[in-house]
């Protein structure tokens, strides 16, 4: 598997190396060529830049983006990958994730590689990554600056400071929180120059995010899935437990991780609550997982008219054909431990009853 900071430019390899301490000396090789294969981008990179910068006439036109917010594992990859199927919508590619900084370019040159380099699936479930596949814009962003949980994931030393930071901003100073800010414009504004439709961009982490995207999207729409907390916990302890083994470049120990679940969700949702308290209905939609699973067609027909978007029937074929491809796929299977049924009903009771949710079958 080729390591997700093979996409990172120098400086902000360095920066992260910096702050996150040594690696052990299986993985010197792997940072080398990490730091290399920067190197060798650069001039790409560079010509990136003024070609974004040249194209201001382009960008300036890209409507406000819409956002798929939700913690992991509530569904929000299932909806991303329906809603995507419109023509009139731009997404995140593989191959963007992979190469934030060259993608309109080498990318292009280098696509039949890159293809070939992707996983199967996506490891945490089964679902498949095709070239086309739509993706996450977090692993791109944290090889642009360094500001991400994922670093905590790559660097488990640090992992409680990076995770906080990278989801809550926490202990972030205005300027780290700014550079954030200037890459994520720069990544949207080529996604557009690339695609020239409009963003629909899906991150968990905007759930704790959505005031800083209406600072800088006063416009944006954002659509919040939730699923049956109980489900949530089990799946999340997998979701760590398998990335910590593909992605770590430091010893790991997940013995706190069922701590950073349990925290961390009550947290996120909290924090949305409020900072979508006052968005019109025409920006904000919230959707329960398993209605949406039950009858997608109706769902995604009931956010085209709350948030009114255009083109509900030009795109209803595309989402028919898709759910018709996806016909055979079988989610994972979780069990219920009486234990783990005591841990979510004592962080996130307030949550099960907001929403009504029972203890699954």
């Amino acid at each position: 598997m080729f390591h997700p900071l093979l996409g990172c430019d120098l400086w902000t390899l360095v920066r992260i190396l910096k702050r996150n301490g040594f690696v052990p000396l299986k993985q010197v090789p792997y940072v080398t060529l990490m730091a290399t294969a920067s190197l060798l981008r650069s001039p790409f990179s560079v010509f990136e830049t003024l070609l974004v910068s040249r194209s201001h006439t382009i960008t300036a036109q890209m409507p406000d983006p819409i956002f798929i917010i939700g913690h992991w594992r509530s569904g929000t990859t299932f909806l991303y990958n329906l809603l995507s199927q419109a023509p009139h919508f731009a997404y995140v590619s593989p191959i963007a994730t992979g190469l934030p900084w060259d993608f309109l370019t080498l990318a292009t040159l280098l696509r039949p590689l890159l293809e070939r380099a992707l996983p199967q699936d996506r490891r945490i479930d089964q679902v498949t990554v095709q070239p086309d596949s739509p993706q996450e814009d977090e692993i791109g962003l944290a090889n642009m600056q360094p500001l991400s949980y994922y670093h905590g994931l790559y660097f488990p030393r640090h992992f409680h400071e990076n995770f906080q930071a990278g989801i809550f901003l926490e202990g972030c100073p205005p300027d780290q929180v700014e550079e954030w800010k200037r890459a994520l414009i720069y990544f949207c504004q080529k996604l557009y120059l690339q695609q020239r439709q409009r963003l629909i961009i899906k991150n968990p982490v905007y759930t704790a995010r959505v005031a800083l995207l209406r600072s800088i999207w006063p416009q944006a729409k954002f659509i919040h899935i939730h699923r049956n907390p109980y489900i949530v916990f089990q799946s999340m302890k997998k979701f760590y437990r398998v990335l910590f083994q593909e992605l770590a470049l430091q010893p790991y120990d997940l013995s706190e991780i069922d701590t950073v679940i349990l925290e961390t969700y009550p947290r996120m949702m909290n924090q949305m609550f409020e900072e979508t308290a006052d968005l019109p209905a025409h920006q904000f939609i919230e959707l329960r997982f398993d209605q949406f699973e039950s009858d997608p067609l109706s769902q995604i027909h009931h956010i085209y008219t709350q948030l009114e978007l255009d083109d509900f029937e030009t795109a209803n074929s595309c989402f028919t054909e898709y759910l018709q491809s996806q016909a055979s796929y079988r989610k994972n299977c979780h069990s219920f431990s009486s234990e783990s049924i005591e841990l979510v009903q004592q962080y996130w009771q307030p949550f099960i009853e907001r929403w009504h949710y029972e203890i699954p079958a």
